[in-house]
């Protein structure tokens, strides 16, 4: 996963450009932070976006293993929502030279 952010102010209706509008826990490159799609050459790879409410701040710290998180959210998810898109690049072809 590309970024997770959590305990996010109940109130938030936006997320700004460069913004951390709550805790971060570490991606998939085992760092905090977001990390942008490198989708291989080819069809587009799809990219889901989850977004959860919660009925509790979850008060872990920043760096918790998304493992843990999705743990602790477990029996406080009053909704969810889903996006998913699809980005790709497109193969090059060889150029004789």
């Amino acid at each position: 996963f590309h970024w997770m952010v959590f305990d996010i102010p109940a109130n938030t209706i936006r997320i700004e450009q460069d913004s951390i509008p709550g805790t971060q826990a570490v991606n998939s490159a085992k760092r905090k932070g977001y990390t942008g799609p490198r989708p291989p050459q080819g069809p587009p790879h799809r990219y889901a976006f989850r977004i959860y409410a919660l009925d509790t701040v979850l008060g872990l710290p920043e760096g918790t293993h998304k493992d843990i998180v999705l743990k602790a959210m477990e029996g406080h998810i009053i909704d969810k929502a889903e996006l998913i898109g699809s980005y790709g690049k497109k193969v090059q072809e060889a150029v004789a030279v």
